[in-house]
């Protein structure tokens, strides 16, 4: 009995502890919905067509599902964020067993540059290069198979940038 009771002692002081740490709502100190936020079109800078316009939309969608910053549709947010695909590369994961030299997924990176600005004083907040990446196997077509990773490239992109503007201390 004495042991079950030092064992209900122990994992009550562990429970309070561990929840001690957690914070409800944003980790950067700023309210909900406090501050607006404009994003302009990304300019696409890569041969990958679409890029540019599925990123704009993934980030917007983004940003209205996580609350942090509401989201100005006619361009008078408090910040306004910018960026540049600048860089859209693959590298072959894995490779046929007949022909070693044909690859049959690649990942697929992208790095876009995003600048963060205050409307009002044009100061320049943020500045930093995000990565993002996925998967794709290759079908019959790696054009068609490109294509069809557009939107999970720019959802992952756009979940860092998102990361990055809600939990990050700028």
């Amino acid at each position: 009995m004495r042991v079950l009771n030092f064992f209900i002692s122990c994992l009550a002081a562990v429970t309070l502890t561990s929840c001690a740490s957690y914070r409800l709502g944003s980790v950067n100190g700023t309210v909900a919905g406090e501050k607006s936020i404009t994003v302009l079109p990304f300019n696409n800078q890569t041969l990958q067509p679409r890029m540019g316009a599925a990123l704009t939309q993934s980030l917007r969608e983004r940003l209205q599902v996580d609350g942090t910053f509401r989201l100005a549709t006619r361009g008078d947010g408090d910040l306004v964020i910018s960026g540049v695909i600048q860089t859209y590369h693959r590298e072959g994961l894995g490779y046929f067993s007949t022909d070693v030299a044909t690859p049959e997924n690649y990942r697929v990176g992208v790095i876009v540059h995003v600048t963060v600005r205050a409307r009002a004083s044009g100061k320049l907040l943020l500045e930093k290069d995000v990565k993002g990446h996925t998967l794709v196997r290759i079908g019959s077509d790696l054009a068609s198979a490109e294509r069809q990773i557009v939107p999970l490239l720019a959802e992952d992109i756009a979940r860092n940038i998102a990361a990055l503007l809600t939990e990050g201390s700028w």
